[in-house]
C-alpha cells in the first residue's frame, strides 16, 4: 500500500471535519500526498479507511467514519474507467488463487526453487505460499525476530524473493528492517539497517552472486546485504525525495531502480555503491516498476503518466508509447515483467485491471482484462517456465498467466 502519489504539499489539505483525525492518524505511514493522489468515491474511502485500520491505523468505528467522511468530501473521485481491451495473435489463460485469510492484502509475489508461489500479506503482517499444483496454502505469521509472539502489525510485509536454497527474504517496510525467513521452522533472521534514517525498506532483488539489493522508499536510499557475512550497507540517492522503488538487475550485475517521485532511473555500481541517475524527458513521470530485457535494455511503468518507457543504457535515449486505456493518470500502469524481449505489464487504474502484452520488435500491444478485476496489481513476476504470476491486492488473490501454445520469447 504506502503509495505516494503526485506531489502535493501539506497545506493543499482543506480543512474540515475529520481533518484532524487524518492527519494525526493516517500520515505515520505515508504523507499526505497520498489523499490527493488517491481520489476515490465514496465506497473507495470506506474501503480504504478499512484497510488501514487492519493495518494498524488507531481509529475506533466512529473515527473512522470521520476520516471515511472527510477524505470523501476532500478528495472525491469517480468510478474507475472500463479497460481497453486489444486483440491480437497471442491466447493465454489466466487461473487466481484465493490468499489463505481474506484481508490479507497481497502486495508482492515470488516464485521459489521448488516452484511454489509467495506473497507479502501486507495488511495481517504474514507470508503466504501456495503450491499451484495441489492448491494447498499455508500462511506464515511473522514472528518477533527472536521467536515468540505473533505481531498482527507494525510489520507491514511489502516485497520478497526466494534465494537459492528456498529461505524467504522479505522487507518488513514497518518495522524498518529485511527479513529471512525459514520455511522449515517459521524463523525469522532480520537484518537491521546500520543508519536510523534508513526506514522503509521496499522491494529486495538478489544478483547472480546471492548478493541482496534492495530499496527504501520513504528514506531515498538503496541498500546492499551480504548473507554469507550479514553485512547490511545503504546509500542516499543523488536526488533528495525521489522514493526509489522498483528494482531489478542486469546479466552482468548492475542493479537499476526507479525513482518514483523523482522522474529518474538509476543505476548501482555494485562495487562501490555509486549510483548514476538518467533523469527521464517528463518531469511529470512516474516510473513505478521496472523490467529489463535480455539485451539489458530497461522498461519502466510511468503510473503517473500512462505510458510504457524504454530506456536503452548505451545511449540514455528512452522511447515512451502511451499503454492501450490511455495516456493519462486513469490507466495507472503498474506492476512489470518480461519474458525474454517480451514485456508484460498491468493497467491498475482501470476495471478490471488489465493485463499487457507488448512486443518490442513490432511497437504492437494486446491486453486480456484479469476475471477478479485486479484489485491493483503491484507487482509481477515472471516463473521459469514463462508463466506470469501476479498479486491482485484488492481481491486478495494470487494469478497465473500463462501463455497458451507458447513460442519462444513470448
Amino acid at each position: 500500500m504506502l503509495l505516494i502519489g503526485h506531489r502535493a504539499s501539506a497545506q493543499a489539505i482543506p480543512d474540515g471535519d475529520g481533518k484532524d483525525l487524518a492527519l494525526s492518524k493516517c500520515t505515520s505511514c505515508h504523507n499526505t500526498e497520498k489523499f490527493s493522489a488517491e481520489r476515490h468515491t465514496s465506497a473507495d474511502w470506506r474501503e480504504e479507511v478499512e484497510l488501514m485500520v487492519r493495518y494498524g491505523a488507531r481509529l475506533d468505528a466512529a473515527q473512522a467514519d470521520r476520516v471515511t467522511a472527510y477524505l470523501t468530501r476532500s478528495f472525491p473521485g469517480k468510478p474507475k474507467p472500463r479497460g481497453v481491451t486489444v486483440a491480437g495473435p497471442v491466447q493465454v489463460s489466466i487461473r487466481e488463487w484465493p490468499v489463505a485469510t481474506p484481508g490479507a492484502r497481497p502486495h508482492d509475489p515470488a516464485v521459489a526453487p521448488d516452484g511454489s508461489v509467495w506473497y507479502t500479506g501486507q495488511a495481517n503482517g504474514s507470508l503466504g505460499r501456495l503450491d499451484p499444483a495441489s492448491g494447498a496454502l499455508k500462511e506464515y505469521p511473522i514472528k518477533k525476530p527472536t521467536g515468540g509472539a505473533f505481531l498482527p502489525y507494525g510489520v507491514g510485509p511489502h516485497g520478497l524473493i526466494a534465494d537459492a536454497k528456498g529461505h524467504i527474504w522479505f522487507t518488513a517496510q514497518l518495522a524498518g528492517y529485511v527479513g529471512e525467513l525459514d520455511p522449515a521452522t517459521g524463523d525469522v533472521t532480520p537484518y537491521r539497517m546500520p543508519d536510523p534514517a534508513a526506514r522503509d525498506p521496499h522491494t529486495p532483488i538478489f544478483d547472480q552472486r546471492g548478493t541482496l539489493w534492495f530499496t527504501l522508499q520513504n528514506s531515498d536510499m538503496v541498500g546492499r546485504i551480504t548473507p554469507k557475512t550479514g553485512e547490511v550497507k545503504v546509500v542516499k540517492v543523488p536526488t533528495a525525495k525521489s522514493q526509489p522503488y522498483g528494482i531489478k538487475v542486469s546479466s552482468t550485475g548492475v542493479p537499476w531502480f526507479v525513482e518514483l517521485t523523482a522522474a529518474r532511473v538509476g543505476r548501482i555500481d555494485p562495487a562501490s555503491l555509486a549510483i548514476t541517475e538518467y533523469a527521464l524527458p517528463n518531469s511529470g513521470a512516474m516510473p513505478r516498476r521496472i523490467a529489463l530485457t535480455s539485451d539489458d535494455v530497461v522498461w519502466y511503468t510511468d503510473y503517473g503518466r500512462g505510458y510504457l518507457g524504454r530506456l536503452d543504457p548505451a545511449t540514455g535515449k528512452v522511447t515512451e508509447w502511451a499503454t492501450p486505456s490511455g495516456a493519462n493518470a486513469d490507466s495507472q500502469p503498474y506492476g512489470i515483467t518480461t519474458v525474454g524481449d517480451i514485456v508484460w505489464y498491468v493497467e491498475t487504474g482501470v476495471s478490471p485491471n488489465m493485463v499487457v502484452r507488448f512486443d518490442p520488435k513490432t511497437a504492437a500491444f494486446q491486453s486480456w482484462p484479469i476475471p477478479s478485476g485486479g484489485g491493483v496489481v503491484r507487482h509481477m513476476v515472471t516463473a521459469a517456465d514463462g508463466s506470469l504470476w501476479l498479486a491482485c491486492s484488492g481481491v486478495d488473490r494470487i494469478a497465473r498467466v500463462s501463455v497458451l501454445a507458447a513460442t519462444r520469447g513470448q
